[in-house]
């Protein structure tokens, strides 16, 4: 178990430990004790009908969500709806590879097992069933791998998701951005300090870290975003000045090992595991009022990606959010991005279903 100061309340807020028990995983093994790490806003009504589900990304975790996403006067209003958002397996405050102790011990560091976007919607499920009582949700919505998410909640369990909102992911992970994500992980696996992953801090693996935030700099931001230097608007002089003062800050304090955990589910994310690799077959049992979300601009989650599923899941629409920073767009920096999501989402929360 390794102290990182980052992975605290302090630097994430409210946040509840709850452990759901033996989660039992798809790829064998199991975490005898997993504990998601869960926020909550509003109130849940005594029908417990009123429940939203947000689910978090790679690197991220809840706290996203509160500075931008939710608020009475967003879409995701906790004045009338209960909001729920678990922290994925591996993000650091959720059991992780970092932070593995007790009856987790043996799952600490390089040493966690392999775990899938699937496991992450059962430990959900059985979270929101045994703990709140809830057994329905109006909504489920997340961003990137919180859209893969979204997508395995709404075909594992369609009678449970009324309404569903990927935003900027797809269904099923392509070649081309499981290759990208094979070269976010090299680069920490390259770095000497990571030592096959038994590293004592973060800090032995800075340089890997580094290395890994300039691919997110090629890749997470979308061309017209460097050419346009908008990160002036952003408050940087420079392009040298914007990556040593935003995205090497954000990563270098994460523990690789997380990271690794979450990059690998990533990889594999497939709702196809449920039909024999059928996509329309899987998308076919989505009964969920679902509006998929891209980003123009995504790099890696581009608009044909995610039009080729929502084109097979039965009433959705397609709502496509124009902003220029690409696929980093979900932290809501550009001044047009919220209203664009906020519109999106209050209409489908809006829709009879």
């Amino acid at each position: 178990m390794i102290d990182n100061p980052y992975y605290t309340h302090e630097h994430h807020g409210d946040y509840e430990l709850v452990s759901i028990g033996r989660l039992e995983l798809e790829e064998g093994g199991a975490i005898p004790d997993c504990r998601l790490a869960v926020t909550t806003w509003g109130e849940l009504n005594e029908a417990r009908d009123n429940a939203i589900l947000i689910t978090t990304w790679y690197s991220g975790t809840h706290q996203i969500w509160r500075d931008v996403y939710v608020g009475p006067d967003h879409a995701l209003n906790p004045e009338r709806y209960f909001i729920v958002a678990v922290n994925q397996i591996g993000n650091g405050l959720s059991v992780a590879p970092h932070n593995a102790d007790g009856d987790n011990s043996l799952l600490a560091m390089a040493n966690f097992p392999k775990v899938r976007i699937g496991d992450d919607v059962v430990a959900q499920e059985r979270l929101l069933r045994e703990h709140f009582g809830i057994e329905a949700l109006q909504l489920v919505v997340g961003g990137s791998m919180g859209a893969q998410q979204t997508y395995e909640w709404a075909v594992r369990f369609p009678d449970k998701v009324r309404r569903a909102a990927p935003i900027a992911g797809t269904a099923r992970n392509t070649p081309h951005d499981f290759l990208y994500t094979e070269a976010l992980c090299e680069a920490i696996r390259s770095d000497p300090g990571f030592a096959g992953g038994q590293y004592k801090s973060n800090t032995e693996v800075e340089a890997g870290l580094t290395r890994h935030a300039g691919i997110w700099a090629v890749m997470g931001f979308s061309t017209e975003f460097w050419k346009q230097e908008v990160w002036r608007g952003l408050g940087f002089d420079s392009t040298e000045a914007f990556l040593e003062g935003f995205l090497q800050p954000y990563f270098t304090v994460m523990d690789p090992n997380d990271l690794l955990a979450m990059a690998w589910k990533w990889q594999r994310g497939d709702v196809t595991r449920h039909t024999g690799g059928d996509l329309a077959a899987a998308l076919g049992r989505i009964t969920a009022k679902t509006y998929v979300i891209p980003i123009d601009e995504d790099m890696f989650f581009p608009p044909r990606d995610c039009i080729a599923e929502q084109e097979l899941i039965a009433g959705s629409e397609l709502r496509l959010v124009a902003d220029v920073c690409g696929h980093l767009g979900l932290f809501g920096v550009s001044p047009t991005y919220m209203p664009q999501i906020d519109r999106h989402l209050g209409e489908l929360l809006a829709e009879q279903v």
